[in-house]
């Protein structure tokens, strides 16, 4: 068997697109490639991220439960983004405070630094750097 393959797309279920798209595109600093209804209950916008990586976000036909996103329920926890270096992620924090993103403090550890956010719905996110040389 070969290698594991890479991660292609992360798709997301947002409870209001009009509200997370302008939200995403801001953060991503980028236009959707795909914003289109796949059947008579889902519209997906999709963007292409660094690497190739596409990141959708989803809004059912069927309304979302109440309450937020919770990262304490089965299911996914939380979705990183790499970046370079302590350096860059210095940068991206920056840029959550210029686009007035509350977020946590940048956190070092053994395995690397990351910085904490979340999305209009709560939905958990982190800009991740490796370990300092």
């Amino acid at each position: 068997m070969s290698e594991f393959p890479p991660l292609t797309h992360v798709a997301l279920t947002v409870r209001d697109l009009s509200v997370s798209v302008p939200w995403y595109e801001a953060l991503l600093d980028t236009e959707p490639v795909i914003d289109e209804d796949t059947d008579p209950d889902l519209h997906h916008t999709v963007y292409l991220v660094g690497g190739g990586t596409l990141i959708g976000l989803h809004q059912h036909g069927t309304v979302a439960p109440a309450g937020d996103f919770s990262e304490f329920r089965v299911g996914l926890d939380h979705v990183a983004f790499g970046v370079a270096d302590r350096s860059e992620l210095e940068k991206w924090a920056a840029r959550l405070d210029e686009l007035g993103i509350e977020r946590g403090r940048i956190k070092d550890a053994s395995y690397g630094s990351g910085v904490s956010f979340r999305d209009p719905d709560g939905i958990a996110l982190e800009f991740f750097a490796p370990p300092s040389a």
